[in-house]
């Protein structure tokens, strides 16, 4: 063994005193925490903290360490500007408790973040146009790209790895922070290390911010060969998110395909990331009957499980329907695809989706501050957790068997997926 030093024989012997003096003084400190051990049994301490409100705790918690800890950063960090700060003190080890529970989801927003969040789920937003979450290993990857967005130019892809944003690290970073760093003024260049699935080597690449207009509902009338046709009697209805226009916006197009006579309906959910439960409810009732279980909602409590029910009006209940998804088909779109699958028969191919089966509420708190909580987990009528298992495709579908594995093209050239799905109808459709 090369150890540096042992050339040096009066440097040994240096190391070898230093040993030596503390070989007596852990002697002393034994004898000492010791004797302060067994005192701290016989003798509480009540620590008094100044400049602390409400300073109480939990009957079941012992509070004591943290305010050890506390003092000792006060009395001795070298960064005393910051310890100086208590609130920023406090929102710390509030955001600590929160992350120890180790579920990305639930997240401790201080006053001008929870400002930020607020204005960041109105719809309209600067950044890239790519919706992040976490996988199994809580690496932060990208759920899908939108439609039309600098991410999608730029080649990222659902499954895709963030490993770096600019050059900061996503291993410690939580799926909240993540968005922060991408997050910028319009205009300006935001840099990404991806590394996509199923490669070795990850690759950079430099987007532009823009301001991103989230797009929701395409509708095209298909033919029995596949093809675009305005006369077509298959329904062809690419979904991109469930927010608050979805449920109007399928509806309009329920109409028109009800005034054009369709025999058959095609859903591509696609790296559609999700959005409101109640959208994904409204367009369940166009296709499960009425009654009919869609979605269960699984509480800290089973007992309080709560059960949402088809209300109508189940138009198309009973009409071939066939429901596409993908490694980037998350939360509503699973809620749906399960519905449709379990209560309504519908055939659902592609792969398995992304498994993001849980329930936040955003709490605000007296200080402009707010929390995030996990509250729920998502099952589908049959009692499958979505969360982390996500919906198995009843025909399996693989990146290559596609030309266009993310957006559809329209016109002419509709890509193998959909090709596909148009089979299975008529196959649906035959009695095959």
């Amino acid at each position: 063994m090369n150890i540096p030093w042992v050339k040096d024989r009066h440097r040994v012997w240096k190391h070898v005193a230093i040993v030596s003096a503390l070989v007596g003084v852990v002697a002393v400190v034994g004898v000492a925490y010791y004797i302060g051990f067994s005192n701290g049994f016989q003798q509480t301490r009540h620590i008094v903290v100044e400049g602390v409100s409400n300073p109480t705790s939990p009957s079941t918690a012992n509070f004591g360490t943290f305010w050890d800890v506390w003092n000792l950063l006060k009395q001795n960090s070298v960064f005393k500007n910051k310890v100086q700060d208590n609130q920023s003190l406090v929102n710390g080890a509030i955001s600590g408790m929160v992350s120890s529970i180790g579920d990305p989801y639930t997240v401790f927003f201080p006053p001008q973040e929870a400002k930020d969040f607020t204005q960041e789920i109105s719809g309209q937003f600067g950044g890239i146009g790519a919706e992040i979450g976490t996988d199994a290993n809580n690496q932060i990857i990208v759920i899908a790209p939108l439609k039309g967005t600098p991410a999608e130019s730029a080649g990222i892809l659902a499954g895709d790895q963030i490993l770096k944003i600019g050059a900061t690290s996503t291993a410690e970073l939580s799926v909240e922070e993540a968005v922060n760093e991408i997050r910028g003024p319009v205009g300006t260049p935001v840099t990404l290390v991806i590394l996509h699935q199923g490669e070795k080597t990850p690759h950079t690449v430099t987007i532009i911010r823009a301001t991103i207009q989230v797009p929701t509902l395409d509708l095209e009338f298909l033919n029995n060969a596949g093809k675009q046709d305005p006369q077509g009697k298959i329904a062809y209805v690419k979904l991109y998110n469930f927010y608050e226009q979805s449920a109007s916006l399928f509806q309009q197009a329920a109409m028109q395909a009800l005034a054009a006579h369709a025999q058959g309906m095609i859903i591509d959910l696609r790296n559609n990331p999700g959005g409101y439960l109640d959208a994904a409810t409204s367009i369940s009732g166009w296709f499960v009957p009425k009654g009919k279980l869609i979605v269960q909602e699984q509480f800290q409590d089973p007992t309080k499980t709560q059960k949402y029910l088809s209300s109508g009006p189940a138009l198309f209940a009973g009409m071939p329907v066939v429901v596409i998804i993908n490694r980037g088909s998350a939360s509503a779109s699973e809620i749906l695809t399960g519905a449709l699958k379990e209560s309504d028969g519908a055939t659902v191919i592609g792969e398995k989706s992304f498994g993001k089966g849980t329930v936040q509420e955003v709490m605000p708190l007296n200080d402009g501050s707010m929390v995030k909580i996990t509250i729920a987990h998502w099952l589908t009528p049959d009692g499958h957790m979505i969360d982390k298992n996500g919906i198995m495709p009843d025909i399996a579908l693989t990146v290559d068997t596609s030309t266009a594995s993310t957006t559809p093209t329209y016109g002419n050239d509709i890509d193998a997926w959909v090709q596909r799905a148009v089979q299975v109808l008529q196959q649906n459709s035959s009695g095959n």
